[in-house]
């Protein structure tokens, strides 16, 4: 199944930057001592060419300068301690203000439902997590305290300009305005080009972690040049769109430069005109050359700035992409505490389907009492673990309801369903710490005797002990040093420990073999006593003593009763049975 989605270009800048703000709530006070520290640094952006001006006046005239002098060079010491300080509260702000993105993306995942994790590369998704993330990072950290001295600068630039010369000013504003045609221009590419390099690397990155995850299977079925041919093509369109947007964004600051350089020139001789004529003396011409450029770069370098946040505003809408999506259902309103279930469970008129215009389960309807031990059974893609999936509500149904000791699983706290279940997936889940913590992921306050206890009545403590660190061994991620065996009895002894009410057991035995598969049977008597079990098998000779057992096909109960009355049927299940058994 392709779970890959389509990523959309950035379609809206303003309400990004706008929701980016609204992350900034927590940092309101450190980002007003910038704003202070940005007013003090354009400060000197404005003073020096006036006090410049005035030396040069007092040359021609021959007054003493020394004042002058010192109160420049006063000037560009406070101006370099300023920036320091700008730079050092900017950095310390942006990093917090990325950690708290971080934190409410990896927040929000979590909450997000089984479906939207099923639809979607999970490589595609670190890449958000990391690579966007780190976008925003550098564009907040490096521009935004730019973007503020930028800001005061042209408006204390531009007071002093048209208080000197008005006429001059407006030459001055043709660059201007032909710098914000050249950046508009410009910016309609690279943003496109941008938005396809970040779907682009998340693709490749998409990729890589299948690959390394999937890599003994790439060389069990030799396929490494189709998979090296994949990369490499993933790879080459990466390097067109990246290279398509960094031609785009490199037209700016050469073109830019150019304007800025024949703005002066026009400026020079403009003036030089007028100071012919008598109109301005040389120290205004000097003041407003300088500030000539004082106001026209940080137009060029605001120009910059934006085109780079192409990348940034690209990440930001991956991120409130997530964040935008449905959570898991929240629980209703006055939601019932679910205290030590019975284990009773009701499926009436259960219809789902992952997508609704296919179901998967078809008008299902079975009561299971308390205690008993049913076994689900039936060709692959009948619903099986589909049934389960509902049980646990990874999933809602689409039609019915599923009762659990009388009371809509609706109707209940998730934290608590979600307690009353011990499960063990067809899927091992194992995490890269020890295997303590591991056996007690889902009940942290266990004891040492309750661990080894629970890994005894699973088959999995001889194997722990021969380990070199025993329970304190670290796992390497998924367990990978342990077979696929070892791996399922660690999680079904992690299910064991949690002494839940209701057990589910989805191909617990799939990965063992036989003489384990006998042993795990033996422990599954034990504790599937007094509590309600749900084992899906493909091995129908690990489930005779169920009291129940259910036939799936096609979304369907097509058989029900335990292994004497279904034998005695001579139906579907007795043919598997016959064929399995021989």
């Amino acid at each position: 199944m392709n779970r890959g989605m389509p990523v959309v270009k950035p379609k809206n800048m303003k309400n990004t930057l706008l929701r980016l703000l609204e992350l900034t709530k927590g940092q309101r006070r450190g980002l007003g001592w910038i704003m202070l520290l940005s007013v003090c640094t354009s400060f000197s952006a404005v003073l020096s060419p006036y006090i410049i001006g005035q030396i040069v006046n007092r040359v021609e005239t021959g007054d003493i300068i020394t004042r002058l002098i010192l109160l420049l060079v006063a000037i560009y010491l406070s101006d370099w301690l300023v920036r320091f300080l700008q730079h050092f509260f900017m950095a310390s702000i942006g990093q917090r203000m990325i950690l708290h993105i971080r934190n409410t993306l990896f927040t929000k995942m979590k909450e997000l439902p089984l479906a939207f994790f099923d639809t979607r590369r999970h490589g595609e998704l670190m890449s958000r997590l990391t690579n966007d993330i780190d976008n925003i990072s550098s564009t907040i950290s490096d521009s935004l305290s730019q973007l503020m001295t930028y800001f005061c600068t042209i408006i204390g630039v531009l007071v002093i300009m048209l208080r000197l010369s008005p006429g001059l000013t407006c030459v001055a504003f043709v660059s201007v305005g032909l710098i914000f045609l050249l950046t508009k221009t410009v910016t309609t590419h690279t943003r496109k080009y941008f938005a396809a390099q970040q779907a682009a690397l998340g693709v490749l990155n998409g990729q890589v972690e299948e690959s390394i995850s999937g890599l003994s299977m790439v060389k069990a079925f030799g396929r490494e040049e189709r998979l090296r041919s994949r990369f490499h093509e993933n790879n080459a369109k990466l390097c067109e769109v990246a290279t398509k947007a960094q031609i785009w964004s490199g037209y700016l600051m050469p073109i830019m430069n150019v304007i800025n350089n024949l703005n002066y020139v026009m400026i020079a001789v403009i003036s030089g005109v007028m100071a012919a004529k008598g109109l301005i003396g040389v120290g205004l011409i000097s003041s407003f050359l300088l500030y000539s450029k004082q106001f026209s770069r940080p137009f060029v370098d605001i120009a910059n700035i934006y085109n780079n946040f192409q990348t940034a505003v690209a990440g930001a809408e991956r991120v409130f992409e997530i964040l935008d999506e449905a959570t898991e259902p929240e629980d209703v309103p006055g939601a019932l505490e679910l205290k030590e279930p019975r284990g009773e469970v009701v499926f009436e008129h259960v219809v789902f389907g992952y997508d609704p215009e296919k179901p998967v389960l078809r008008d299902v309807s079975i009561k299971i009492e308390a205690g008993m031990k049913v076994a689900v059974v039936g060709s692959t893609g009948a619903g099986k673990t589909t049934f389960i999936n509902l049980l646990t509500r990874f999933y809602d149904v689409n039609d019915g309801r599923i009762l659990l000791d009388g009371r809509d699983l609706r109707e209940y706290k998730m934290a608590d369903l979600r307690d009353a279940f011990g499960v063990v997936l067809q899927d091992t889940s194992l995490f890269g710490t020890s295997i303590r913590d591991n056996l007690c992921y889902g009940r942290e306050e266990a004891t040492e005797e309750q661990m080894i206890k629970a890994a005894k009545t699973a088959g999995a403590d001889g194997f722990i002990r021969r380990l070199p660190q025993g329970y304190d061994t670290v796992l390497q991620q998924g367990g990978a040093q342990l077979s696929q065996g070892e791996r399922q009895l660690l999680t079904i002894a992690r299910a064991v420990l949690t002494d839940a009410p209701i057990l589910i057991l989805d191909e617990a035995t799939s990965s063992v073999d036989t003489v384990t598969e006998q042993r795990i049977r033996r422990a599954m008597l034990e504790i599937t006593k007094g509590r309600t079990s749900i084992i899906i098998a493909h091995r129908l000779s690990t489930i005779r003593d169920s009291d129940l057992i259910l036939l799936m096909e096609a979304g369907q109960i097509v058989e029900k009763g335990n292994h004497e009355q279904l034998m005695a049927l001579n139906g579907r299940y007795a043919a598997m049975y016959r064929t399995q058994t021989g």
